[in-house]
């Protein structure tokens, strides 16, 4: 059972993180998009990309099952985070989840996994 768990969490990044990497750093940089991440492998996560325009944001919001998007000239909050899939352009946040699959899954998406302090 945790090894289905730990590889829909893999696979639920990696699909939904291929999203992020391509809208999210495609655009000026600025603004962050909170929102609740899922799809049919994983979830719910609360997580948040930045940077994030208003457009992406709304595009992440639309994506799989995704919901709740809320974009914000600022940061993404620091509060409650259990790590970030730094991506180059962009970074993924996530504020719920097994951290370890988490990082695994970042690790598909080419990202470095930094846990939270």
């Amino acid at each position: 059972m945790k090894v289905i768990h730990f590889l829909s969490a893999a696979a639920a990044l990696l699909l939904v993180g291929g999203y992020t990497v391509a809208g999210a750093g495609s655009h000026e940089s600025g603004g962050a998009c909170v929102y609740v991440m899922e799809n049919m492998f994983a979830g719910p996560y609360k997580a948040c990309t930045e940077p994030a325009t208003a457009a992406a944001c709304d595009e992440i919001g639309t994506t799989d099952d995704n919901r709740d998007a809320a974009h914000s000239d600022g940061m993404c909050p620091t509060e409650a985070l259990i790590g970030t899939c730094d991506l180059g352009d962009s970074q993924l946040r996530y504020y719920e989840g097994e951290p370890s699959g988490l990082e695994i899954g970042c690790g598909f998406q080419g990202g470095d996994w930094i846990t939270a302090e």
